[in-house]
C-alpha cells in the first residue's frame, strides 16, 4: 500500500454495527426488566430495586463490551480493549494481523508479544474489519519500523 492509501490521523477503528447492536439490546434490556419492576404491583421497594439493579448490570457488561477501539495518531497507537487500555509507539509494531478466522486483529509487538486489538473485528462487518486492518497495517508500515517477514 502506498502512502497515499494511509488514513489521515488522527483515525479511530470501531466495530460500529457490534456497537450499535449491544448498545441497543442494553438499553432495551435495562428498559423492560426496569417496566417489569414497576408494573408489578405485588414487588415491595427493595424488590423492585434489585430488578432494576440487574438491568443495570446487564447494560453496564454490555457497555463494556462495546468499549473497544483502536485510536492511531502521529506518535502512536492506543489499544482500548473491554477493560485494558494500551499505548504502543509506532516502532513497536512490527506487522498487524488479520487472518481468515481470527476473531479481531492482532499486533505482532517488538518485544516478542502480539497484542490482540478488539476494535478491529470481522464479526459481522466483515469486509469493513477488512479494511480497516488494511489501513491499520498501511500505517504501521509507513510509520513504524517497516520490518517486513515472509
Amino acid at each position: 500500500m502506498s502512502e497515499s492509501s494511509t488514513p489521515a490521523l488522527p483515525v479511530t477503528f470501531r466495530p460500529g454495527r457490534t456497537r450499535a447492536v449491544l448498545l441497543t439490546v442494553g438499553v432495551a434490556m435495562f428498559t423492560a426488566i426496569s417496566a417489569v419492576a414497576l408494573m408489578l404491583e405485588r414487588l415491595g421497594p427493595g424488590e423492585r430495586a434489585s430488578f432494576v439493579f440487574t438491568g443495570a448490570l446487564f447494560l453496564g457488561v454490555l457497555v463494556m463490551l462495546s468499549r473497544p477501539k483502536v485510536v492511531a495518531d502521529s506518535e502512536g497507537v492506543t489499544v482500548v480493549n473491554i477493560t485494558r487500555t494500551r499505548r504502543l509507539a509506532w516502532a513497536e509494531i512490527l506487522r498487524v494481523n488479520l487472518r481468515p478466522g481470527d476473531p479481531w486483529v492482532f499486533l505482532d509487538l517488538s518485544d516478542g508479544t502480539s497484542l490482540p486489538a478488539l476494535g478491529i473485528q470481522p464479526g459481522i462487518a466483515k469486509e469493513s474489519a477488512i479494511r480497516d486492518a488494511r489501513a491499520l497495517r498501511a500505517l504501521a508500515d509507513s510509520r513504524g519500523t517497516g520490518v517486513e517477514t515472509a
